[in-house]
């Protein structure tokens, strides 16, 4: 029986050799008629299309959402770190993510709306993508992270980066392409995220993720956005259709206000209970589908400095462990192996190093985007 495309986890695409991820398709799906491209775009001529390609029809209408795009969600394949840059390369790549996502996984087609080749080819993942990015309104329907594929524009980067980070070639093009879709879905390059902000994975890889706040920044400023007009924190809003590693600390910090709670980043209906309970109680609108919005990220994280100690030590620990610092261990004490990670980590994003935890702090570790990292 073929697997349907909520059933296939990331961990299964690494096992295949690809990791896009999966479609937990959350709120409204509209399925429009017809499935044919149009000719090449006009706008985004430097996008190349299914059909031109190759791509094969999907095997059942493409769904077009009825949610407001919120996010852009940045992926790396875990193929090979191909040193093969032509054009002929990138198509066949897309050529044998579609054949991976349809034949094994048993999806409709393509799961990313788009593909960045090592080269720094842009194409066309699941069909219409680049015909609703041209009209900015309702986006595709993807496959590329549960819960947010009704929301967020997935893009796929050719390659494992884990250690090594892309070429040149593939962020130029990248970051045009994030302009696009920013420009598109009035999107900026706060709103940029990589996928294990919602959902368990290695992916988009430590040495990638590492390049965010610079691939940030060089999006805003080739949309000639002025640093200051970036929010103080935008952090990343989970909700109750995500499981990430996110999802874990806020766990580690509910528990920590008294709820007592599994941290183990799934999402479940104890979570949803907890947090409309300390929402309630603090004074803070209750979110819809349990979200963690700026108000309640900002009243859970408390500062911490070498004399804390705790859950919230251990939740801080865990993520830096997580995001490369080997040297970290979840002790729950606040050593100087975590102190010097607090320090790089402050340094990465454009914070005064002072290793004491604040809320930008807390912001930056748990995958969110601060201001002074724009004014780099």
């Amino acid at each position: 029986m073929a697997l349907h495309e909520h059933e296939v986890d990331r961990r299964t695409l690494f096992r295949v050799g690809l990791g896009t991820a999966v479609a937990a398709v959350v709120g409204t799906g509209l399925a429009l008629p017809g499935t044919a491209e149009a000719e090449p775009s006009a706008e985004f001529p430097w996008i190349i299309d299914c059909d031109s390609w190759g791509a094969r029809p999907p095997s059942s209408p493409i769904q077009i959402t009825g949610n407001t795009t919120n996010k852009i969600i940045l992926h790396h394949m875990a193929f090979p770190n191909v040193t093969d840059y032509s054009r002929e390369h990138a198509v066949q790549l897309a050529k044998d993510c579609q054949d991976l996502h349809m034949d094994t996984n048993g999806w409709a087609d393509t799961g990313q709306h788009f593909t960045v080749s090592r080269g720094g080819y842009v194409l066309e993942g699941r069909h219409r993508s680049l015909e609703t990015l041209e009209a900015g309104e309702h986006q595709v329907t993807a496959a590329h992270c549960p819960g947010e594929n009704g929301n967020a524009i997935g893009i796929e980067n050719e390659g494992t980066y884990i250690t090594e980070t892309p070429p040149e070639a593939l962020l130029d093009s990248l970051v045009q392409l994030c302009v696009a879709v920013c420009g598109k879905f009035e999107l900026n390059a706060w709103d940029i995220f990589g996928h294990w902000d919602f959902r368990i994975t290695d992916c988009p890889g430590i040495a990638f993720y590492a390049q965010f706040p610079m691939i940030r920044a060089r999006v805003l400023r080739a949309m000639d956005v002025k640093p200051s007009a970036a929010p103080a924190r935008r952090w990343p809003d989970i909700w109750r259709f995500v499981d990430s590693p996110v999802v874990q600390v806020g766990q580690y910090l509910l528990d920590n206000a008294g709820y007592a709670l599994t941290p183990d980043g799934v999402f479940g209906y104890d979570m949803n209970d907890a947090l409309a309970d300390f929402q309630t109680t603090r004074g803070i609108p209750v979110t819809p589908d349990s979200t963690f919005d700026t108000t309640t990220w900002e009243a859970l994280a408390p500062p911490l400095d070498k004399h804390a100690a705790g859950l919230p030590v251990t939740a801080l620990q865990f993520m830096l462990a997580r995001k490369g610092y080997a040297e970290v261990t979840a002790t729950g004490e606040f050593d100087h192996p975590t102190m010097k990670a607090v320090q790089s980590m402050q340094r990465l994003h454009g914070l005064r190093p002072d290793g004491k935890v604040d809320l930008s702090t807390w912001c930056a570790v748990v995958g969110g985007s601060v201001r002074e990292a724009f004014h780099r």
